[in-house]
């Protein structure tokens, strides 16, 4: 199925949105009816992209699983420390699946990422232990944070200090991308090498 490449502020409200949408309600009212409204918004921010484009990126559907599972489980059982948990699972599970994929030769960022560019194998593994690393150190980072400052001060920061960095590590690796970057033509020879060796 052809997927539609969906407008970049479309693209930016879908993955934003939610998380604002959880600041400004914590902030008018707390942290339990956030946590309510946060997971009606990523549900609807998936939605809305499988509506505009016919596809859904795989790291969106495993966040809002998530989310919707530790959404639930704070409100049913009225514990916030639940959904503060829930950035470290989910980058703890980004990060062992990159990881594991390594061991086993593979690159799975690609998948995670949507396949928004052509590396060559070398910059693939490279990129994806860069990956694999940060999301270890972001989900550290959240236990830390949830464990040690009030839940006004994670809720900010899970909105103005997760996503910022995030883009900002993103940005970094671009001079590593632009180095393994395969031209068209170049991808056509390494995919017929590549299946010159497998029939050989």
């Amino acid at each position: 199925m052809d997927k539609k490449v969906p407008h970049p502020l479309f693209k930016l409200a879908t993955e934003l949105g939610p998380l604002l949408i959880f600041f400004v309600a914590n902030a008018k009212s707390n942290l339990f009816v956030a946590t309510g409204v946060f997971m009606v918004a990523v549900v609807a921010a998936m939605i809305a992209s499988y509506m505009v484009t016919r596809h859904v990126p795989m790291m969106a559907i495993v966040t809002a699983v998530v989310v919707v599972v530790f959404g639930a489980l704070t409100l049913i059982l009225h514990d916030e420390t639940f959904i503060k948990m829930k950035p470290t699972i989910v980058y703890t599970l980004f990060a062992a699946i990159l990881a594991g994929g390594l061991l086993f030769n593979r690159s799975f960022i690609a998948i995670m990422f949507d396949q928004m560019f052509n590396l060559t194998p070398h910059g693939w593994r490279i990129l994806t232990a860069r990956w694999a690393l940060w999301f270890f150190a972001m989900a550290v980072l959240n236990e830390i944070i949830w464990r040690t400052q009030s839940t006004d001060f994670w809720v900010a920061f899970k909105v103005f200090g997760m996503v910022p960095l995030t883009m900002l590590f993103a940005v970094t690796q671009m001079p590593l991308i632009k180095r393994y970057h395969l031209e068209p033509a170049s991808l056509e020879v390494s995919e017929a090498e590549a299946g010159d060796v497998s029939k050989g």
